[in-house]
């Protein structure tokens, strides 16, 4: 059973997807919210499997929300559903840690594999919305010097976290670590990469993990 928890302003859309879910075997929709404000508190009661968000909300970002709960809870998968084709929109799903980002004009079965897609573990997008983000934050990343130094098993995995958006106490709690030693790490990853700022680590992870994600899909 795939616990899927709803969040969209629009009760319309809301109760439709819940509809179509409720219709299917193996899901069941555990909640439902219309804001920023509250989901939080409500997806840490409800432990959905996956996130089904808008980009857009009334009181906030979708993205952003999107971001708090990926740091909070790994295990959460987040789907984005927006009714906007926007390129800044989607590269920002992908530096949130979001698996899938699909537009409102889905197909109501497409979008029922999308988030069983999502739930297994993969990461779906459209091909044009894959296409502009990979192209976009592969160009980001290309202007980083290249490293000379291979990094570490450690640092990899580091970076990865990094790209989804963790913060160092949060990557000592998921590795183990006491929050210096991560610092530490970072500083080093980031001198190994060229880099000064963590948020250009973030978006040369993103683009790394966006590659081989298509690569696995064949894209």
């Amino acid at each position: 059973m795939i616990r899927v928890f709803l969040v969209d302003d629009h009760s319309v859309v809301r109760r439709g997807i819940a509809q179509l879910l409720d219709a299917e075997d193996g899901f069941e929709v555990v909640g439902e919210s219309g804001a920023v404000r509250g989901t939080r508190g409500r997806v840490a009661a409800t432990r959905p499997d996956v996130v089904v968000l808008d980009i857009r909300l009334p009181d906030g970002s979708g993205v952003d929300l999107c971001r708090s709960i990926r740091s909070e809870f790994p295990g959460i998968r987040c789907l984005m559903l927006t009714a906007f084709d926007d390129d800044a929109a989607s590269a920002a799903s992908v530096l949130a840690g979001a698996s899938g980002y699909v537009l409102k004009t889905i197909r109501g079965t497409s979008l029922i594999d999308a988030i069983h897609q999502v739930a297994s573990g993969a990461d779906v997008m459209p091909q044009a919305v894959t296409d502009r983000v990979r192209a976009g934050l592969s160009a980001r990343a290309s202007r980083a010097p290249v490293r000379e130094e291979p990094l570490t098993l450690r640092e990899r995995q580091i970076l990865q976290l990094i790209s989804a958006g963790l913060t160092n106490r949060q990557i000592g709690d998921r590795l183990g670590l006491a929050e210096k030693t991560v610092k530490n790490y970072v500083s080093g990853l980031l001198a190994k990469l060229g880099m000064q700022r963590r948020t250009q680590a973030a978006v040369y992870g993103a683009a790394d993990r966006a590659g081989h994600a298509l690569d696995r899909a064949g894209m």
